[in-house]
């Protein structure tokens, strides 16, 4: 077929690409021979496949190329790599082609799963840190009612001994006021009391009178 498609790639071209690139990892084949394989099934160029891939396709199926190159150490280790052959029959393409399709929907199931994951771990991990800090506050809360008690002690005592010292403030006020009088008291007294009287005698010196 030769290449001269130029339109855009659909969900099925990428699915071919997809499948034909995993079946390649996985038998330990080359992307380049892949893409060519691809090109020749859709119509395109090689160039034009591998861009795609490495653009686009490649990063949605990273689960499933990891469960490729996996599968391909196993079957490299029992020896039981597959044969590449240029042709297949009509009935066997079928069978590969619907084996790869499970592959690819199992490989974007994982992905799906990982994904949800993720997001499990991320709603955790968002938890987690709503927690520390519902605790913090908690801790800050705790700190300043310890302060506000604190406070209101300072302000019981400040208050008792302002009430002290309005008791003195009174006391001495009283005694002010007592004494004050007792001042008035004498002094009302004092000119209550009798004057002395003096007289001269015949020699002129005073000489007190009493009465």
């Amino acid at each position: 077929m030769v290449a001269s498609r130029q339109d855009a790639w659909t969900e099925d071209d990428d699915l071919v690409l997809a499948e034909v690139t995993l079946r390649h990892i996985r038998e330990g084949g080359t992307q380049l021979a892949a893409f060519e394989e691809v090109g020749q099934r859709l119509g395109r160029t090689a160039a034009a496949c591998g861009f795609r891939w490495n653009s686009s396709v490649r990063k949605r199926y990273d689960a499933a190329i990891a469960i490729a190159k996996g599968q391909r150490q196993q079957l490299k280790k029992l020896g039981r790599l597959p044969v590449q052959t240029p042709e297949l029959g009509v009935e066997n393409v079928e069978v590969q082609r619907s084996v790869q399709t499970a592959e690819v929907q199992a490989a974007a199931a994982v992905a799906d799963e990982e994904q949800q994951i993720e997001a499990v771990i991320k709603l955790l991990l968002n938890q987690k840190e709503t927690i520390r800090r519902l605790k913090q506050l908690e801790h800050e809360m705790e700190v300043k009612e310890s302060e506000m008690k604190e406070l209101r002690e300072v302000n019981q005592k400040m208050k008792k001994e302002l009430e002290a010292v309005r008791g003195v403030n009174d006391d001495y006020k009283a005694l002010v006021q007592i004494m004050d009088r007792a001042r008035k008291l004498v002094f009302l007294q004092e000119e209550g009391a009798p004057k002395p009287i003096f007289k001269m005698d015949s020699n002129g010196n005073l000489e007190r009178v009493e009465k």
